[in-house]
């Protein structure tokens, strides 16, 4: 989905302050003007392409309660008064839960592709500075306050928010961990959706990087090509079919090593990974696999593009009888210092 796709329908915004007391709520829609169309259609955007969003997934058992009640019964025609109860719910668990931040709770449908969503956007409060202008004994004097309950600005991307689809009723959230009862969980998912989240791409992506580096560090300390190589299949894979197969990248780094390969298939089993497929879509979470990075005991740091290192015309590494290893880059018109 491209941000041009993404046509705002109608909004509103209730304010929940838990320093308040009790929600403020709306009773009129927002007014769309070109900039706060730009605003949402911006927050929106940033979640549905980035590669923390996650599959929410409803149990049958709550058809008939709460926010899927709510969900499945919603009309865009009474967005005032279903966005009422929606932020309500979410209030009251903010309101027992101190850790959770007060935020704006924006509900906006939007349709994308000739589909119709709902968007439930929490967006926390931020502090930022302004200026104030008083005039005092007829002197104008300028100062300068902290405001506690600013908006995140259209450039920033939203840590919680859920969009729903409204004709198959699929739902994505991001979501952040707070402390709720002494112990940090996804309230959003766990007390306010009451669905089960499925894992995000990033932390997928994240699980097989920190796996592969154990595996790595266990058994190739002193082998850096070989660790090198781990990295270059995982681009590759990437890069040649647009997701990483758990299970064919498993056999591309350690097939030739089966008791290698049983230990790094372990431990994907153990968190439910072993089949998985990886489908990053945003450059962000990417980048890491761009260069390899080099340190040499004697502090030397080296940055390869990947390109390059796959290039034995560009960089060869040769090891030496004596075990050390030399890095030797080839072809070098100029060198620039920085």
């Amino acid at each position: 989905m491209e941000k041009d796709d993404i046509i705002i329908r109608k909004g509103i915004v209730h304010i929940l302050d838990s320093q308040l007391g009790c929600p403020v709520f709306s009773e009129k829609l927002l007014e769309l003007s070109p900039d706060i169309n730009d605003f949402f259609r911006q927050h929106i955007f940033k979640i549905l392409s980035g590669d923390d969003i996650k599959k929410c997934y409803f149990s049958s058992e709550n058809d008939n309660e709460g926010m899927y009640k709510l969900i499945k019964e919603f009309n865009e025609e009474n967005l005032i008064n279903a966005s009422k109860e929606m932020a309500g719910i979410l209030y009251n668990i903010m309101n027992k839960n101190i850790a959770i931040p007060s935020a704006d709770f924006a509900a906006v449908t939007f349709q994308a592709k000739g589909v119709l969503y709902l968007a439930l956007l929490k967006m926390n409060y931020k502090e930022s500075f302004v200026h104030m202008t008083n005039s005092m004994e007829g002197a104008n004097v300028n100062s300068i306050i902290k405001y506690t309950a600013s908006l995140p600005a259209s450039s920033s991307k939203l840590s919680e928010a859920v969009i729903i689809n409204l004709t198959d009723y699929t739902v994505n959230i991001i979501e952040k961990k707070y402390e709720v009862n002494g112990k940090k969980c996804n309230y959003l998912s766990g007390l306010y959706l009451k669905c089960n989240a499925s894992m995000s791409s990033k932390s997928k992506l994240d699980i097989v990087t920190h796996v592969v580096g154990q595996i790595n560090k266990k058994y190739f300390a002193e082998k850096p090509v070989e660790q090198m190589e781990a990295k270059r299949i995982i681009r590759e894979e990437m890069e040649e079919n647009g997701i990483i197969n758990i299970e064919k990248t498993s056999e591309k780094i350690y097939g030739k090593v089966p008791g290698i390969k049983e230990e790094f298939d372990a431990q994907m089993e153990k968190y439910n990974m072993q089949k998985a497929e990886v489908k990053p879509q945003n450059e962000k979470t990417t980048k890491k696999f761009e260069k390899q990075y080099l340190k040499t005991d004697t502090g030397i740091e080296i940055n390869i593009p990947m390109d390059q290192y796959q290039d034995t015309s560009q960089v060869e590494f040769i090891t030496n009888p004596d075990g050390t290893i030399s890095v030797l880059i080839k072809n070098i018109n100029r060198i620039s210092t920085r």
